[in-house]
């Protein structure tokens, strides 16, 4: 389907644009701006961006629903703040002794 008149772009493309970017890194955040350039285009009257932005949204998130991890191999957030935490508890940070009095 025909998404830009000014650009004669094509869904297709950007759905192709949006996968490529997100096997780069998939949690880039892609803006249409980056879909333009990456089709050496920009958008001329922007009639177009608010469907871009959908198929960016939906091209995403089928994207990340594919590459999900079952649950018992996905690791919580509280539980990698505590190994962090465990790996730094040696670490000297920098800060001010006791002592110090800045005024």
């Amino acid at each position: 389907m025909l998404i830009c008149q000014c650009n004669m772009i094509t869904s297709k493309e950007i759905e192709d644009i949006v996968l490529d970017l997100l096997r780069a890194d998939p949690w880039q955040l892609v803006v249409p701006a980056k879909v333009y350039k990456e089709l050496d285009r920009r958008a001329k009257c922007s009639g177009c961006v608010p469907n871009v932005v959908d198929i960016i949204v939906r091209v995403t998130e089928n994207y990340h629903a594919s590459q999900a991890l079952p649950p018992g191999e996905l690791v919580t957030f509280q539980a990698g703040l505590e190994k962090l935490k465990k790996q730094q508890s040696g670490v000297r940070r920098e800060r001010r002794s006791t002592g110090h009095r800045a005024a």
